[in-house]
């Protein structure tokens, strides 16, 4: 599993009925998260980042993990 799978693994595990896209922005720890997700009604746009950061928490390079710089994308389906 590559270290991009794996972003989206974890996102998906906690937005299950997510769409999720995984970018590198250069050198492989500069990355672009999109996520689409029903998970995210309600929440403002601050509120989706936030979650979706303090998801990620472990895999950011200040807590040991790989990712140096991290953008992100959400929003909610459209029906």
């Amino acid at each position: 599993m590559t270290n991009f799978e794996k972003v989206a693994e974890i996102i998906k595990t906690s937005l299950p009925d997510a769409k999720v896209d995984v970018y590198d922005l250069g050198g492989g720890n500069h990355l672009r998260v999109e996520i689409i997700s029903n998970g995210f009604e309600g929440k403002t746009l601050i509120q989706q980042h936030k979650f979706v950061h303090d998801i990620l928490d472990h895999e950011m390079e200040n807590r040991g993990g790989f990712i140096h710089a991290l953008s992100i994308k959400t929003s909610i389906p459209k029906n």
